[in-house]
């Protein structure tokens, strides 16, 4: 059965892919007057939205301010760094071999991910690598799950923006997620489990750095 998406769903989930593309950044203002206008919504269904991503754990309402997409706090990229370990490892666990299309679908986010270092576009090469990521937990089959990780990879990109140097902090990931996809292809799931959980090991220790306070 297919669910129909209001048009607050709709909403919501574009300015989800804009965090998640980096197109809103921590701290950004949502003004309703100008969601209003940019969606043809009602103020009504703008407030649906927003209150959504609030839900969502990707905005807050600041007083006197409105609502602003988050700044996330340590403890929660802790969290979020527990959500990715088990289930990514879980998906790479479960899996069976790569199908054409599984593969197509990551080695498109690796060549999205290529090109855009290539051309020195870090906030890009964030996204694409999160996508390529969100291929992996796509190994599980579960709709449920990929809805799930959605909202986590939009709440990690809110933690990548806080990196005040995007090249240094996005160079290590690619040639790691080139390491994953070929052991994936191989159908060596121990390799490629363990080379993720070293990934997923050291991505949290520089995240968790960027939140650590003199």
């Amino acid at each position: 059965m297919t669910l129909t998406l209001t048009l607050a769903d709709q909403i919501a989930l574009e300015l989800r892919a804009d965090i998640i593309g980096g197109r809103l950044l921590p701290g950004m203002p949502l003004i309703e007057a100008e969601l209003v206008t940019a969606y043809n919504a009602s103020r009504n269904t703008i407030r649906e939205a927003l209150h959504r991503l609030g839900q969502e754990g990707l905005t807050r309402y600041v007083r006197n301010k409105g609502v602003m997409v988050r700044r996330l706090e340590r403890e929660e990229v802790y969290d979020l760094f527990v959500v990715r370990r088990t289930l990514e490892l879980q998906a790479i666990a479960q899996s069976g071999p790569l199908t054409d299309d599984q593969s197509e679908r990551m080695q498109n986010a690796i060549d999205a991910t290529t090109l855009a270092r290539e051309r020195e576009d870090w906030r890009a090469v964030a996204t694409h690598s999160l996508v390529f990521h969100q291929q992996v937990v796509g190994l599980m089959r579960s709709p449920l799950f990929d809805e799930f990780f959605a909202r986590v990879i939009a709440q990690l990109r809110l933690v990548f923006c806080a990196a005040p140097d995007e090249q240094r902090f996005q160079s290590p990931w690619l040639e790691r997620d080139r390491e994953i996809y070929q052991l994936l292809l191989d159908n060596d799931k121990p390799a490629a489990g363990e080379a993720m959980s070293l990934y997923l090991d050291d991505s949290q220790c520089l995240s968790l750095a960027l939140f650590t306070h003199p």
